[in-house]
């Protein structure tokens, strides 16, 4: 049985599902990389919205979510971006994501990671932001989680230059009664991000982040890096202070800077192993035991399916991630807070399935075949051919 699948140039193909997912067990806790996967979230479909309303969850697909990628070894990384945030997921939202999440990674032994913004203000002065900051520091503190110190659209709207991200970043630093995970964000995923750390270039930025770094190392666990250049990632991690990790933030790159060179490595905070979860945890366990050729074996095929969700404009790419949840039978629908589901094209869709079944991500290909089938239907195309 073969599936019609339409192209970028609007003309039908075919393709032939595969009929069995890949074998893919939990296993042993990771030992030579920390690993997080930045978590979707899970809209309540049956709930009476607008795209002014607050985002409407369903908490019991959302935290089972979580449970499935604990139960693989990861961490989760909360209210990040991948979970919509600022596109669909309100501070008032988050914070509730937040302390369910934390609750629930308390109750089963997960590790998690949330994200520290200042989205419950559209902008103000430094001092405004500076508040916004701590009061959600606060909150992920109080739940037991690991703060991420994430960039912060208010900021980059209303400082003047490196000297004020230095005295945000500072003041924050000295507060937090743990180490935290630094986040820079670039542009190519919220375009209110550009010139982050007082300047366009990223040399001069990257001089500035080191400095806020270096100023309070033992209040850095680690820094993200979503810039999505290699080279870039791979220089910076070479001028941390010692202790202080990288985790690669980049979906495009990831295989090559998690598995490192001769002079170190990256960990991994990353949206691509939501729906790459249980692939990505058997391949850190095979780097676990020295293989390094085995871990780019399981992983190198992935980086496909990746760079065509995380495709320009790379900030719809959670609309890919929450779409493969669906066919992979994580969740009962297809759509987002926000609405976001419509914010790729059917094109698109069709090519993430057809990379995902390819690489065996699906638990039941049937299903996904048959999702894949209505989703096509839906659109008032053909939707298989026997």
């Amino acid at each position: 049985m073969t599936i019609q699948l339409p192209g970028p140039d609007g003309r039908l193909r075919s393709y032939e599902p595969r009929t069995e997912p890949l074998a893919l067990a939990p296993g042993a806790p990771f030992t030579s990389r920390t690993v997080f996967s930045a978590a979707h979230v899970v809209a309540d479909p049956f709930a009476d919205v607008s795209p002014d309303s607050p985002a409407a969850v369903d908490w019991d697909a959302t935290l089972a979510f979580r449970r499935h990628l604990w139960s693989h070894g990861l961490g989760v990384a909360e209210a990040m971006d991948t979970a919509q945030r600022g596109m669909g997921l309100d501070w008032a939202g988050a914070a509730d994501l937040i302390r369910r999440s934390a609750a629930e990674a308390k109750a089963v032994g997960g590790r998690i990671a949330c994200g520290v913004g200042t989205d419950q203000i559209a902008g103000g002065s430094l001092v405004e932001i500076r508040a916004a900051y701590e009061e959600q520091l606060a909150l992920v503190e109080e739940s037991g989680a690991q703060a991420i110190l994430m960039a912060s659209r208010a900021l980059a709207a209303a400082a003047d230059g490196p000297e004020e991200y230095l005295e945000v970043y500072g003041h924050l630093l000295r507060q937090a009664s743990e180490p935290v995970i630094l986040h820079w964000l670039g542009p190519m995923f919220d375009p209110a991000l550009e010139g982050y750390w007082g300047s366009p270039d990223l040399d001069a930025a990257t001089d500035v982040f080191l400095e806020a770094i270096t100023a309070h190392p033992d209040k850095v666990d680690g820094i993200k890096v979503s810039l999505l250049d290699a080279q870039r990632e791979i220089d910076l991690r070479r001028r941390l202070p010692q202790g202080v990790r990288c985790y690669t933030g980049d979906d495009f790159n990831y295989p090559e800077l998690i598995a490192g060179d001769e002079k170190g490595f990256s960990h991994a905070l990353l949206g691509i192993f939501d729906p790459l979860g249980p692939l990505a945890a058997e391949a850190v366990r095979v780097l676990d035991t020295g293989d390094g050729a085995g871990f780019r074996e399981l992983l190198d095929p992935t980086v496909e399916l990746s760079r065509h969700l995380f495709q320009a404009p790379t900030r719809y790419y959670k609309t890919g991630v929450v779409f493969l949840a669906w066919l992979a039978g994580h969740q009962a629908h297809f759509s987002m807070v926000g609405g976001l589901q419509s914010a790729r094209s059917l094109p698109h869709f069709a090519r993430a399935y057809e990379l995902a079944d390819g690489l065996g991500l699906f638990p039941d290909p049937k299903l996904a075949e048959d999702r894949m089938k209505n989703l096509l239907a839906l659109y008032g195309g053909p939707s298989d051919r026997s």
